[in-house]
């Protein structure tokens, strides 16, 4: 009756630790995610104004955006790879999430990886004066069709 108690016991605390620490990896790949994929948009605003400015074209500045993206990454406080093709920055976020039950049994950590991605995009190019219950004329002045 011992063994069985003791096999019942450990099968329920790797149970239980699967459990735990598996959603603290869940909810640290979905924070993962979240800053590489803000890394990925800081890297991809370092726009080249002059080239821009001068044809229109929308390219970036690899360095700078790779700086962009390390910089943000630094300030949240992780390390990642960074990296650019043509107007798109792709970064990768690898951490450890310390486990709490798991290490029982001699898993002290697991790895996590987030990835994300953001290429450069034009602005604002169309802007409707349309208001939800109301009307605009020419002038931009609305005729307050809602109150």
């Amino acid at each position: 009756m011992t063994a069985f108690v003791l096999v019942l016991t450990v099968g329920v605390l790797v149970l239980a630790g699967l459990t735990l620490d598996g959603g603290l990896a869940l909810a640290a790949k979905v924070k993962a995610n979240g800053q590489a994929e803000a890394a990925a948009r800081a890297g991809a605003q370092a726009i080249d104004l002059n080239a821009y400015r001068i044809s229109g074209t929308l390219r970036l500045t690899p360095s700078q955006a790779v700086a962009n993206a390390h910089s943000y990454l630094g300030a949240v406080g992780v390390s990642g790879t960074v990296t650019v093709s043509d107007d798109t920055v792709t970064v990768t976020v690898t951490s450890a999430q310390e486990t709490q039950l798991l290490g029982l049994v001699g898993i002290s950590s697991l790895s996590v990886h987030g990835d994300g991605s953001a290429h450069a995009q034009r602005g604002v190019t169309d802007v409707s004066l349309g208001f939800a219950n109301s009307e605009v004329d020419s002038d931009g002045n609305s005729s307050g069709g809602g109150r």
